[in-house]
């Protein structure tokens, strides 16, 4: 039972993969890796998320049919997941961010990381200070996350850019979008 669940898991992907839908192909795997783990199934769908255009426009973080989706199953939604690139020194990483279906964010993790230094906040220990945030929360590396020495860059745009997204979920609860 368990072979066919995971072989059902695999198909819906590789059909995301091949129709063009969803996420780029190098990091459709990772995620689906993460999700299993974070929801513990296989069986699931990644449904991106659509955003009036009037709205997407004003928000921190725009909302595409690459970075933003629901992860569903028969039984309805589980939650959400947001996938984002941002800058380091001189190249960029790709992180995830999965929140629950109250949005409330329960796992983060850096996918790829494209440097030598500034790898470290991809550590658990370091990512674990995001979750139990939501969009009525702020997340500041001057205030409220832990630095990292030799990763001051990749910390302040990894903060950043979450914060951006707590932001941008907030509005679009209080919009009813969400």
């Amino acid at each position: 039972m368990l072979k066919k669940i995971r072989i059902t898991g695999f198909i819906m992907a590789t059909a995301f993969m091949v129709l063009g839908f969803g996420l780029p192909k190098h990091l459709q795997n990772r995620v689906n890796k993460e999700v299993e783990k974070v929801f513990n199934t296989s069986v699931f769908t990644l449904k991106s998320v659509s955003v009036p255009n009037g709205i997407n426009a004003s928000l921190p973080t725009k909302i595409t049919s690459e970075n933003f989706f629901s992860v569903k199953t028969d039984t309805g939604v589980l939650g959400y997941v947001f996938v984002e690139n941002a800058p380091s020194k001189t190249a960029t990483f790709d992180f995830l961010l999965v929140f629950d279906k109250d949005l409330t964010i329960v796992h983060s993790k850096v996918l790829i990381y494209r440097e030598e230094y500034g790898g470290e906040i991809g550590s658990k220990r370091w990512l674990r200070q995001f979750n139990g945030k939501n969009g009525k929360d702020r997340v500041d590396h001057e205030t409220n996350i832990d630095g990292i020495s030799g990763a001051t860059i990749s910390v302040r745009s990894m903060t950043n850019a979450i914060d951006d997204i707590l932001q941008t979920v907030g509005i679009l609860q209080v919009k009813n979008i969400l």
